[in-house]
Order: C-alpha cells, then structure tokens, then sequence
C-alpha cells in the first residue's frame, strides 16, 4: 500500500508540474487573447450601450443604437451588398479552387510544383497591392480583362464605374485569393484511398460515378472547413472595396464593414458602430451554426 500511494503522489506531482509548464509555454497566447481580443470585445460591448463618439460626454443608452439599426437605410444596402458578394464568391470560389485542385492531383499534369506555387502566391499577397492591380486590371479602356473580352468582339464593361458591374467586378478579383483553399482540397484529395476508386471502377463506375460517391464524400470535411472559413471572411470584406471603389458606384459596393468603418472613424459613433459590430458577430455566429447543423447530411466523416 505505501509503494502504491507512493506512486500516486509521484505521478500527482508529475501532472501538476506538466500542467504548470503547459501554462506557462500558453501564458503568451493566453494573455494576447484576454488583452487583444476578449478585452476589447467585452469594452465593445459595452460601448455599444453608449452613445460614446470621442469628442462628447458619454451617457448610457440601453439599446437604443441596435433599435437605431432598423432606421439606418444604408444599412439595409450594405447587407444586402455583403449578402450577394457572400452567396456568390463562396461558392463559385470553392468550385474553382476544388478545379484547380482536382486538375493539380492529376500525375498526367506537368510542372505541378510550378503551378501549385503560382495559384497559391495570389493568395498570401498583401490585399491593397492586389486591389490597387486590379483596379487597373478593371480598366475599362485599357485593361487586361477587357481587352481579352475584345479579342472576342465584344465589349468589356465599366467593372468599377457601373452599379451593375461593380460586385460582379470584386467577385472576379476574390477568385484570385483561391489558393488557400486549393491548397487544403489538394491534401484531402491526396488522402482519398486508391482502394475505393479501385472498387468503383469494378463495379463499373465512369468517372463522374467516382466523383460524385467517392471523391466528394471522403472530401466533405475539407470542403466544409473552406466553406465556413470562406463564409466568416466574406461577411467581413472590406479592403477591396476601401480601397478600389470607396463603396461606389452609386453605394453598390457598401459591404457591412466599410458601412461600420465610416461610421465609426468618419461620423465618430463609435457606441453605434460598436452595436454593428455586434450584430455582424451574431450574423456570423447564426450562419456558423446553421451550417454546422446542415453538415450532417452531407459531411462524411471516415470514422462514422
């Protein structure tokens, strides 16, 4: 019995300590997360229940900024503008870079390390040397884009001028950043076992018959992740439009973030803007869990 309790105390004192290295080596995270993020979202919430605006006395104001949201008419227009950019460059983007992956795990396909990189590069550039490219990508005289639609005997529009052309111009531009998610889709295809596509083809299974039952299954959870991640992003677009349109023409490129922007560091209602803040965290959250519940009947997880 004493060898035993002896034991226990030894390997006590061996949790305690590896639990208190573990804290210590995490303290850095842990104390940038409570300073850096946790902090200035608790101070932003209650902000929010304030009409603080830097320049004048403070006073607490209940929710008066989130009933405040209902009258703001460019709000309604910039979730609007966030929504249709969301619903259309998540998806499209997710279908190219799943192309761009398939046609990268083709051992028929030369210099894949060459094209990897360069499909993958656009994606860590820094956005505001991207955005300021494209604008002159976007020219509508003299730019790439256009001057290749020529080439077909058509006309190129005013990407960034046109109401119209404006959204569609930044969605084009966001298929650029896909490399990221070429890159995850590109590793969980590589884990695809070859044994599956084996007895596909046995039972006599096309190509698309192995896609569609065996490839897309076993890379569901993949698709899932840059599906969430490319939705929490989306929501949150604001560089592009910053800096290549301003919000313009005529508001069509008033994403949500820009539209708290303006309010927070042109107007100064920071206890407003905090209030967006908050909203757009609720959006994101809401959409997040709405997704995790629909996952179910289509993510395929190996282990179940």
């Amino acid at each position: 019995m004493k060898h035993k309790r002896s034991l226990l105390t030894l390997l006590r004192g061996l949790q305690s300590r590896d639990t208190f290295w573990f804290y210590l080596f995490a303290s850095p995270w842990i104390l940038g997360f409570l300073i850096f993020s946790l902090g200035p979202m608790i101070a932003s919430l209650v902000l929010s229940l304030t009409n603080y605006s830097v320049l004048m006395p403070t006073r607490f104001m209940g929710v008066q900024n989130y009933f405040a949201m209902s009258q703001d008419n460019l709000l309604r227009v910039s979730i609007f503008n966030t929504a249709y950019y969301a619903l259309l460059a998540v998806p499209l983007g997710e279908v190219v870079a799943l192309v761009l992956a398939m046609m990268l795990n083709s051992r028929v396909l030369r210099g894949r390390s060459f094209l990897r990189a360069a499909f993958y590069v656009p994606s860590i550039m820094p956005i505001v040397a991207l955005s300021i490219l494209w604008i002159w990508l976007l020219q509508p005289r003299f730019g790439l884009i256009n001057t290749f639609i020529g080439l077909f005997g058509m006309r190129g529009p005013n990407w960034l001028g046109d109401p119209s052309w404006a959204k569609p111009g930044l969605i084009l531009m966001s298929l650029l950043g896909v490399g990221g998610n070429m890159v995850i889709l590109l590793a969980a295809l590589q884990d695809v076992p070859v044994h599956l596509y084996e007895a596909a083809m046995l039972d006599g299974a096309n190509g698309w018959n192995k896609f569609w039952h065996v490839t897309l299954p076993m890379i569901s959870p993949a698709i899932f992740f840059t599906l969430i991640i490319g939705f929490i992003n989306s929501f949150q677009v604001f560089t592009q439009s910053y800096v290549m349109t301003g919000g313009g023409p005529a508001d069509s490129t008033l994403f949500y973030v820009l539209h708290l922007y303006r309010n927070a560091f042109e107007q100064f209602k920071m206890g407003y803007s905090s209030a967006m803040a908050w909203f757009l965290f609720i959006i994101i959250v809401g959409l997040t869990f709405v997704q995790f519940k629909l996952s179910s009947r289509w993510v395929y997880y190996g282990g179940q």
